[in-house]
């Protein structure tokens, strides 16, 4: 069973920043591809970000290039989501997410809740 656990949520100015991480195991760290979406509150679950490790393949969706990165600490088992010029329009509930593939993620979190304010 793979399980995802995020954290470091929280409610922030716009032109903030903000790190998540998603906890996971060994396995989950090292043999799937990750990555993170979002929920913002009466909008549909969109992509932010993905990454498939073996291939150093690494995606962003349009809204978030270059002000969000993704990393990985394989030590601590742990995927980041670096979150820079935070908006409004990046509010929402923050998943983390694993999968064969960044296109075919089968498992997610239960979500760390990202509140900007103008």
């Amino acid at each position: 069973q793979v399980q995802l656990v995020e954290s470091g949520g929280g409610l922030v100015q716009t032109g903030d920043s903000l790190t998540l991480s998603c906890a996971t195991s060994e396995r989950t760290i090292n043999a799937y591809a990750m990555g993170w979406s979002r929920q913002a509150p009466g909008k549909e679950r969109e992509f932010v970000g993905g990454y498939t490790w073996r291939a150093g393949d690494i995606r962003y969706s349009d809204s978030v290039k270059g002000r969000f990165t993704i990393s990985r600490d394989r030590a601590k088992k742990t995927m980041y989501l670096q979150m820079n010029s935070l908006t409004p329009d990046d509010t929402g509930v923050y998943y983390c997410e694993a999968g064969p593939s960044i296109y075919s993620m089968r498992y997610r979190g239960t979500g760390t809740r990202v509140t900007v304010s103008s």
